[in-house]
């Protein structure tokens, strides 16, 4: 089943909240609200003692509370439990910190103490500038402008060029800086709905698209969030295109960034966290065991780390990716056994964080595990996972959709349900990827394959496995074929069908001789 998700911003909030934040709002609202606004603690405890938002039960437990009066009263509360986590939270990010000396700069401003406002605006610019949050320092220097312009201060003589040389400054940088985030936003928005470029057209498009978008002086860049978006938007381009050597550079220089200026982990977790899974990502599609073992290592290490753990949204993350590499070793390593004693804690996880996991990751998990069972030959427990993705109606990664009916169908093939397969399966399964533009010579050959295998004799059958696996061999290289051995690994199946050896045995020799080849290599 699908974790449940409720709508309703405020229950989401609550039930989003640690026990120590839940005493910090009891003890704020205390101090700062009159008696008869002590309702809305009566709503609070109300809220985190349900399960699931039910107005009706609500209000049964709201004896005081009118239907007309909720809507006000949880406006309120939710305004509420933000100031009181936004004081608990100031100390913990960087970004709270400088909005607060701003408030505070402002606030003398308004006083009419310009030189007290000045001097805190000189902290806040020097703390800015030390963790590269060039867009507070815009909001700066437009205060001091405004002090300048309206009031004399003589607190500098040049300073009207100085300001107006930072102004500039500032606004270049940022215009470098929106252009790449720009850039890196739409090639991942490309590639969550689409997934691998499927053909020479897909290719050329983001070929254009990135060469046209990408700054002129790109390869001169110095700065810490241009160059973060610029290996941020290479990674993308690269791994749309599978192109996956670019991907591990590009990847590396991600991570890289944040090994020049550690202090800025703590301000950028979320692009920390994301930068070493694509490292891990990288690794697997080039198959580098040992550096995909080293990487995998170098994460769960910072995921025990306090900064890894000061907010809910990056410890989700680091279980999300952490747990995605895990699965992907077992899958590179064909050691799916293993690997299915992950799917109970994942299930608890996916359940336990509902509300901070998108459609996207679950629909990724969904498929990882049922790739899992198939590979450990649970066929029925493979379809019922399977089921997940094709009955949820999810427009996102048309590739992952493609290649979740096409496994389906070979889980079917498995089982051995002719009737269903050869009756409606194979030709829903076929417009549907034809629909998607999805066919590649691989899944053509596969439809081939399914359609005529099952009423041949064993010896014939055999000789058609064989024939099936030297005409998908050729492919093996192609780009853009690749994607179907990455997902599915088809060439690993037949070949356990030709050799009569569990799926499992076949991918584990590979990866034993990968391995051997690599260490006497060293």
């Amino acid at each position: 089943m699908m974790p449940n998700r409720s709508t309703d911003p405020l229950f989401q909030l609550i039930r989003s909240l640690q026990k120590s934040e839940k005493r910090n709002f009891k003890l704020y609202i205390k101090r700062n609200s009159a008696k008869e606004d002590l309702k809305i603690i009566q709503l609070f405890d109300a809220l985190d003692k349900l399960s699931e938002y039910d107005e009706k039960l609500l209000l049964k437990k709201l004896s005081s509370v009118e239907k007309p009066q909720l809507a006000n009263l949880k406006t309120h509360l939710y305004k509420q439990v933000l100031a009181s986590l936004r004081l608990l939270k100031t100390s913990e990010s960087i970004d709270l910190q400088l909005h607060e000396q701003l408030d505070h700069a402002r606030i003398l401003y308004n006083k009419g103490l310009y030189h007290q406002s000045l001097k805190i605006l000189d902290k806040v610019k020097d703390l800015a500038l030390a963790y590269n949050q060039d867009s507070f320092l815009i909001q700066v220097i437009s205060l001091e402008k405004k002090i300048e312009t309206l009031h004399i201060t003589r607190s500098m003589q040049d300073r009207a060029e100085r300001l107006t040389a930072e102004a500039i400054e500032v606004n270049e940088k940022r215009k470098v800086i929106t252009q790449l985030s720009n850039l890196a936003l739409q090639l991942y928005s490309w590639y969550v709905k689409n997934g691998h470029a499927r053909n020479e057209t897909d290719e050329t498009d983001i070929k254009t698209y990135f060469k046209s978008h990408l700054p002129e002086n790109a390869g001169a860049l110095t700065g810490f969030y241009e160059r973060l978006y610029l290996y941020q938007s290479y990674c993308w381009y690269a791994f749309i295109r599978q192109d996956f050597l670019m991907y591990y550079k590009y990847s590396q220089k991600w991570v890289g960034l944040f090994d020049e200026q550690e202090a800025m982990i703590a301000v950028e977790t979320g692009h920390y966290i994301k930068g070493l899974h694509n490292v891990l990502n990288a690794h697997f599609d080039l198959r580098n065991f040992e550096g995909f073992q080293h990487t995998l290592g170098r994460f769960e290490v910072f995921a025990q780390t306090p900064v890894a753990n000061m907010h809910d949204i990056f410890r989700v993350h680091t279980f999300i990716y952490i747990t995605s590499a895990k699965i992907n070793w077992h899958l590179m390593t064909g050691t799916f056994r293993e690997g299915l004693s992950l799917v109970p804690y994942i299930e608890e996880q996916l359940e336990e964080n509902a509300i901070y996991i998108d459609k996207h990751r679950i629909l990724v998990f969904n498929y990882k595990m049922a790739t899992l069972f198939f590979g450990n030959g649970d066929y029925e427990m493979s379809i019922d996972y399977l089921r997940r993705i094709i009955n949820d109606h999810v427009d996102l990664r048309n590739d992952l959709q493609c290649y979740a009916r096409l496994l389906h169908m070979m889980a079917h093939y498995e089982l051995g349900n002719v009737e269903l397969i050869e009756g409606s399966l194979i030709r829903s399964v076929y417009r549907f990827m034809a629909r998607m533009e999805n066919l590649t010579v691989i899944e053509e050959e596969m439809f081939k394959f399914l359609r005529h295998s099952f009423h041949r004799p064993g010896y014939k059958l055999k000789q058609e496995l064989r024939s099936f696996l030297e005409t998908i061999k050729q492919f093996e290289k192609s780009r853009f074929e690749t994607r179907a051995f990455a997902y599915l690994d088809v060439i690993s199946w037949v070949e356990s069908k030709v050799l009569e050896k569990p799926m499992s045995e076949i991918i584990h020799q590979k990866y034993l001789q990968r391995k051997k080849r690599v260490h006497v290599i060293g």
